[in-house]
């Protein structure tokens, strides 16, 4: 059996080649160590439908991240990494849990950085009858070396596509090199798992793709869908987003951590002209396939 653990002892395993040992709790850029950490794990009924379906998905939310968006929602726990150390033992017991809550999935979310702590979870709770689909539900900042050692075990893969200019990338989520990546690891992860398959309302194997629409068109979505639709499929499922907002807390600590409001061009939502000229482009692309929310 793999030693998984040993990925760890000079960090390649994404695009940020650290070379830390983490084995020794060396930090590299995503600020995690050995072990893991976890933010949260649940029942999650907001994923897209044939994904949360009716008894929700079992998410694990991972602390810490190899991207630095300014404007992520969630940046207590990417980027300021509140959550709790936890054994690879643990982890094994909390995918055995959502199971017995009848979680129709295992939803790895922000996984790219703990890839070797989750296979080796997942060695153990398949031992202990774990069974339901696994979902990599990722920002797709990734490495296709390091993707080929989840082939035959991720079942969904829900990687984003957040950049088509690694100049807008490199702005807003110090990734200079994010769109050459993610073309790589949106081919990979079709190859993996190809389109999306749904039974019975539920989601079973495949590949979905988030994109979030920005203001301003930082996103580059037309460049997106064009890729997607003619070097991927046009069968794709796609969940193309307008759900974004300025982050805004009240506590010091955590808005200094947030760098959304040093951009003027973040400082608003998207308008319905923006999001429907997206709209728009995957429909000229053939992209029709999947989910779209209302402003």
């Amino acid at each position: 059996m793999a030693d998984f653990s040993k990925l760890l002892e000079s960090c390649t395993i994404c695009p940020r080649n650290c070379k830390v040992n983490r084995l020794k709790n060396e930090l590299g850029f995503c600020k995690i160590g050995k072990n893991p950490k976890v933010s949260s794990y649940n029942l999650h009924f907001g994923e897209e439908p044939p994904v949360s379906g009716y008894n929700g998905s079992g998410t694990i939310f991972f602390t810490g991240c190899n991207l630095k968006c300014v404007f992520c929602q969630n940046y207590p726990i990417s980027q300021l990494n509140h959550g709790n150390e936890i054994s690879i033992k643990k982890l094994a017991e909390i995918m055995i849990y959502l199971q017995k809550q009848n979680a129709h999935n295992i939803n790895f979310v922000t996984p790219t950085h703990v890839i070797p702590q989750i296979l080796e979870g997942l060695v153990t709770a398949k031992k202990d009858g774990l069974k339901i689909p696994i979902v990599y539900n990722s920002g797709g900042y990734e490495k296709v070396d390091t993707l080929k050692l989840l082939n035959g075990i991720v079942d969904i893969y829900m990687p984003d596509a957040k950049y088509s200019d690694n100049k807008m990338a490199e702005k807003y989520s110090n990734a200079p090199d994010y769109w050459e990546y993610n073309k790589q690891v949106l081919k990979e992860m079709h190859r993996q798992v190809g389109e999306l398959q749904v039974k019975n309302g539920i989601a079973t194997k495949g590949l979905l793709i988030r994109h979030l629409v920005l203001p301003e068109n930082i996103a580059g979505s037309e460049k997106v869908f064009k890729f997607i639709s003619e070097e991927i499929s046009k069968k794709t499922y796609m969940s193309i987003m307008a759900q974004y907002h300025p982050a805004a807390f009240n506590e010091p600590r955590l808005r200094r951590a947030n760098h959304a409001d040093d951009f003027d061009e973040l400082t608003r939502k998207i308008t319905e002209k923006e999001y429907n000229a997206a709209l728009k482009s995957a429909d000229d692309y053939g992209l029709t396939r999947g989910w779209r929310q209302e402003l």
